[in-house]
């Protein structure tokens, strides 16, 4: 990936007082450096506008921090929007050091309005805002949230996401399109038949997977109660996704399961999608892309294998939702005490498949990135914390407490049509996400 970078561009005018607006110059500057050593700074507040194109001559960024150091007319923000007409921006307005009835030391907050209203008037599309001095939390929690917000952006305009095979019959909310991806994610889409990767590890010997398999059991618990031929046809499957993401350098897979790997291969793809999910790979099933894309942005975001789930219980009393799938979880997510147990498949009866309930976290977010009855992207956000339950049915299965009314989320979800498929990040990620569809220009639904 080409190397992110940030630009800091604090405008202003010569006219105010210039003593304030340096010591919250370099106080800003030292905020930012502590959140990224990729923030390209000037060595001077930008007080003209030809300081100002000197300083854009310089960098080519994926974010900018326009902050009216004092304020600055229209004509400031025109020429950053001239240069960078799609680069996402936060505005950073600063508190008035002093009100004593005396000089009016900033104006920074007017500057941010002529700032915002040209913005605005230029451009579709939000962007963010915030106003307080570097010394406040909540300056260094938004500026960070979204410089992560948009250091995703980055990755996902340079990542690539596989569809192994079709959608089931049905499952075609998870389907996507090759020119939606690239257009609205900056994602490249490429397609390969399931049959192909299934051939190429029948091909394998088993002392070609050897590895492969003593990688598997040292993740898991009980695979050598798998029957011998499922067990070294998992191995042969783990070879062969494996070395089709490395060779393709895919960021992301979404993969059909059933029926072909009952059918066709004898043996399930479950166990593997786990694993790789372990591996930094955010691996879908049912063939849902978009499932396969909401997991790649909340690992993220995340910096962790998140769980990919379908909501099959309301408990109104406990205000839970529980999160099921048939056992595919990263290991990493096994609660403490059983670890990553292999089961079989609950329908086929074939193993081997992930069969464990999942640790429990202080904070956790749930995500999808959907699209509505106009085939318009949106994303789904709500925040909630994962219990300490065991596993719930066969295959893997969370439950989440959600921070507002569960019930209503269920209701509300339901009749706004949301797919069937939600990804579970281990971390308060709500903002970077909200933030991020911003930057994206798509529609967010934040419970």
């Amino acid at each position: 990936m080409s190397k992110f970078q940030v630009a800091y561009v604090p405008i202003g005018v010569p006219t105010f007082h210039l003593e304030s607006a340096k010591l919250l110059f370099d106080e800003s500057i030292s905020l930012l450096k502590s959140l990224s050593e990729d923030v390209v700074v000037p060595d001077e507040m930008l007080l003209s506008i030809d300081g100002l194109n000197s300083f854009l001559d310089t960098v080519n960024p994926d974010l900018i921090v326009l902050q009216n150091i004092t304020f600055a007319n229209a004509q400031y923000a025109s020429e950053v929007l001239a240069r960078f007409p799609q680069v996402p921006i936060i505005l950073w307005t600063l508190r008035e050091p002093v009100i004593d009835g005396g000089r009016l030391r900033l104006n920074s907050l007017t500057g941010a309005y002529s700032a915002a209203n040209t913005i605005k008037k230029y451009r579709e599309g939000s962007f963010e805002y915030i106003y307080g001095g570097p010394s406040e939390e909540k300056v260094k929690s938004k500026i960070e949230n979204t410089l992560k917000a948009a250091l995703v952006k980055k990755k996902l305009s340079q990542a690539k996401i596989a569809s192994i095979g079709h959608t089931p019959q049905g499952f075609g909310f998870g389907r996507a399109d090759d020119t939606e991806l690239l257009r609205y994610f900056g994602v490249r889409h490429v397609a390969i038949e399931v049959r192909e990767l299934i051939d190429k590890a029948k091909t394998f010997s088993d002392e070609e997977c050897a590895v492969y398999l003593n990688d598997a059991k040292e993740r898991t618990v009980g695979l050598d109660n798998t029957l011998e031929n499922n067990r070294l046809d998992f191995a042969r499957l783990y070879k062969a996704y494996k070395e089709y993401v490395e060779e393709n350098e895919i960021s992301a897979i979404a993969s059909r399961c059933w029926p072909d790997f009952f059918t066709s291969f004898g043996t399930p793809v479950c166990a593997v999608l786990g694993i790789l999910n372990d591996l930094g790979v955010a691996s879908s099933c049912e063939a849902d892309t978009y499932g396969a894309l909401s997991m790649y942005i909340a690992r993220e975001l995340s910096e962790n294998p998140v769980f990919f789930g379908d909501p099959v219980s309301l408990n109104e009393e406990e205000n839970s939702i529980s999160f099921w799938h048939c056992g595919m979880a990263a290991c990493s997510l096994a609660r403490e005490d059983t670890g990553a147990v292999i089961g079989e498949h609950c329908n086929r009866h074939i193993g081997p498949t992930m069969e464990f309930g999942l640790k429990p976290a202080e904070n956790v977010t749930v995500f999808r990135v959907g699209l509505d009855e106009n085939r318009n992207f949106r994303f789904l956000i709500y925040s909630g914390e994962a219990l300490d339950k065991p596993k719930q049915f066969f295959g893997t299965s969370m439950v989440v407490r959600t921070r507002e009314n569960a019930s209503e989320i269920v209701n509300k979800t339901v009749l706004e049509g949301w797919e069937p498929h939600f990804v579970v990040a281990y971390k308060d990620i709500a903002e970077e996400l909200e933030i991020l569809g911003h930057m994206l220009g798509i529609n967010v639904e934040r419970i």
